[in-house]
């Protein structure tokens, strides 16, 4: 294999191998202007949008023991997108990049894996439609709460049981 050749695909497997999850998109007639809009708006989930020639990206998936995929999908023009600490919110990146009028037909999602998992397009799609990270959080740690409000209220209710009934007797005592 030539060194240029080793070296991009050294580079994409380093790309495919940083983060948990990876998208393979196609791309047409995207012009410069409309991968610099892609590329900052996935900036704000820390991802990385990379063009790749699809032989090298066949060499980089096998070299990274990539999860069965279907190599032989890569076609046309193929783009990465790798990186950051959320694979909803890139997809929701991704999905409202490719739902904008305007891009209508530009962009499209071939596939990808998230851990061990292959997704599907209507996988991907699907995971652009959950609640980002910090609503997940924020919904556990409020059933959390709630839970341990439940739970106060049920030991305090015993101990508050527990003094009536010394103070009933108290009282009973008193009046003879």
């Amino acid at each position: 294999m030539r060194e240029e050749k080793k070296f991009l695909t050294a580079k994409v497997r380093e790309y495919i191998e940083k983060s948990d999850y990876l998208y393979v998109a196609g791309f047409d007639r995207l012009t410069v202007g409309d991968v610099a809009e892609l590329r900052k708006a996935l900036r704000g989930e820390a991802a990385e949008y990379h063009v790749v020639k699809n032989s090298i990206l066949r060499l980089a998936a096998k070299e990274a023991n990539l999860p069965e995929i279907n190599l032989g999908a890569l076609k046309g023009t193929t783009a990465i997108v790798s990186g950051g600490q959320n694979p909803s919110g890139v997809a929701k990146v991704l999905d409202a990049f490719m739902s904008a009028p305007e891009k209508d037909g530009k962009l499209s999602v071939k596939w990808g894996r998230l851990g061990a998992r292959v997704l599907h397009a209507r996988d991907i799609l699907a995971l652009s439609k959950l609640p980002s990270l910090d609503v997940l959080r924020a919904q556990m740690l409020s059933l959390l709460q709630a839970t341990l409000q439940q739970f106060l209220a049920v030991c305090n209710a015993a101990a508050q049981s527990f003094v009536r009934l010394l103070n009933a007797y108290g009282e009973k005592c008193q009046a003879g």
